[in-house]
């Protein structure tokens, strides 16, 4: 499973991504977690509002850091 966290850094950017590895951990799913930074990345993934969760190419949430109850369905429904 590969999943992307996009943002340039921002505190919710950063939230994300740490709720999105403490879920995984908790799971005890492996997963590819990468946080993709670069403005021209994130532009080229369709996103315009950080912080973005890109899950398996399908885009999940946009502007907004999810409740771990809603990240861990997102993870399921990829799983």
């Amino acid at each position: 499973m590969e999943i992307k966290v996009l943002g340039t850094g921002c505190a919710k950017c950063k939230e994300l991504h740490k709720r999105v590895t403490e879920l995984n951990s908790e799971m005890g799913i492996e997963a590819d977690v990468k946080k993709v930074e670069k403005m021209d990345d994130i532009i080229a993934a369709g996103i315009m509002i950080t912080p973005a969760l890109i899950i398996n190419g399908k885009i999940k949430a946009v502007g907004k850091v999810p409740g771990k109850d809603t990240l861990k369905k997102y993870i399921e429904e990829e799983i």
